[in-house]
This record gives structure tokens, sequence and C-alpha cells, in this order.
């Protein structure tokens, strides 16, 4: 308010004034300083962290190409071994073995496609895997063949990877006793009721039957990811009742 002469007060505009305390300008520079700096400490955090991601990814692409070559070597070393084993059935275990561990590293291979991926189209991810599982386990026998069945389907990554294992020693075993093709068959009722079946033609399970009651290394394997998953494992008697049907509810 303004005053007149008579002491009478007046209102006063003061729109468009500016008035600059020098104090006022000190501490904007003070402040524009320490935003800068700031500024520029975390530029060089975020250097940092991308030059640490780069090395660990380095570190981890050095680390496939070792577990590649040393699975590759152990191969090479229980092919070797088997044809110069004693017996007919020492010979059989170790080329058996042999295949599991190739079988390992073609579903290492093919999961370390998955990386930085969150989701994956199953259908087609099991269409790969299977393929080359049917390279390696059919090698030796023609007209074989490892079908997939099932509507396609986006899942985790984290979910993927396991049941990829899964398959792969569910497959592994089928293919011992198989007669005939090993059928892959996805269903999906709902987000939350979905399964995966390996179905094959071959002799079959005793009556009664229980996971828990095989003392193979395959199964428990395939028991442990399928508890991994909070999944549900059942095996019931195949097509018509020959061969045997392996469902994992997920």
């Amino acid at each position: 308010m303004g005053r007149r002469a008579d002491e009478s007060e007046f209102p006063i505009s003061l729109r468009g004034a500016f008035f600059e305390d020098p104090h006022d300008r000190k501490s904007y520079d003070v402040l524009a300083a320490e935003l800068q700096a700031a500024l520029a400490r975390e530029a060089t955090c975020l250097e940092e962290k991308n030059e640490l991601s780069r090395r660990q990814a380095m570190l981890a692409e050095e680390f496939e190409h070792r577990l590649v070559n040393g699975l590759q070597l152990i191969v090479s070393l229980l092919s070797l071994q088997s044809r110069t084993a004693t017996t007919p059935e020492a010979a059989g275990q170790l080329t058996i073995a042999a295949r599991r561990v190739s079988s390992i590293g073609r579903v290492h291979r093919r999961l370390h496609l998955l990386d930085h991926q969150d989701r994956v189209e199953f259908k087609d991810y099991l269409h790969h895997l299977c393929d080359d599982l049917s390279g390696l386990l059919f090698q030796d026998r023609s007209g074989y063949a490892i079908v997939v069945e099932g509507a396609k389907m986006e899942i985790a990554t984290t979910l993927a990877i396991p049941l990829g294992f899964i398959v792969n020693e569910l497959i592994t075993n089928s293919a011992k006793y198989a007669e005939g093709h090993i059928l892959v068959q996805i269903n999906a009722r709902s987000e939350t009721d979905r399964s995966l079946s390996i179905v094959d033609d071959g002799p079959g399970l005793p009556a009664g039957f229980a996971p828990s009651d095989s003392k193979g290394l395959g199964m428990k394997i395939v028991q442990s990811l399928v508890r991994q998953i909070g999944g549900e494992l059942r095996i019931l008697p195949g097509d018509n009742g020959r061969g045997t049907r392996v469902t994992v509810k997920f």
C-alpha cells in the first residue's frame, strides 16, 4: 500500500517488477553447482554400472563356452571308453552315459538362447528342443520322430527352463523303449491349468507304479524339477492302454 500526503493509503501494483537479492543469487549458484556435481556423479555411476554389466556378460559367455567344451570332452571320453569296454553291458552303459551328457549339452545350448527373455512361445521352443533330441536319440534308427502337438502359448522363461529339462529326461527315457514315435502334447485349459505330456508306445510300467518307487536318476531329476515349479506329476497307461503317458501339470 502507498500513503498520500494526507496520510490516506492507496494500493500499489507490483506486476512485472522484479527485485533480485544478491544473497539469493549466490544461493542459486550454489544449488546449481551442487546439482551439476550430483548429475556428474550419477553419470559416473551409470557408466560404471554399464561397464560391470558388460564384464558380467563377457564372463557369462566365457563360462558358457567352457561348459559346452567340457561337456563335449566328457562325451568324447565316454564314447572312447565304450569302445574299449570289456563287456557289452559296460559298453552299453557308457554309451547311454555319453548320450545323456550330450543331450544335456544340447538342452543347455537351447536354453541359453532364452537369456534376457522374460517369456517364450512354448510350442516353438519345444519343437526346436525335440528336433535336437531326435537327431541325437534316433541317429541309429530311421522312421522315428518326436511329434509336438497342442496350441501355442507363451509362458515365463523361468518356467520354460525347468520344463525343458523335464522334457529332455522323459524323452530320453522313452527313447529306450519306444517302438514308434514319441508324442509331446501341450494342453492349456486356463492360465492356471496347463499340462505337458510325453506319450510313448513302449511296454509300459507295472500296475501301481509310483514315481517315488523309481531308483533311476532320470525320474529323480524329473521329480525334483516338478517340485521346483510347484507342479504335479502323473504316470498313466498310454493311448488304448499301450505304452506310458507321463503328465506334468503346471
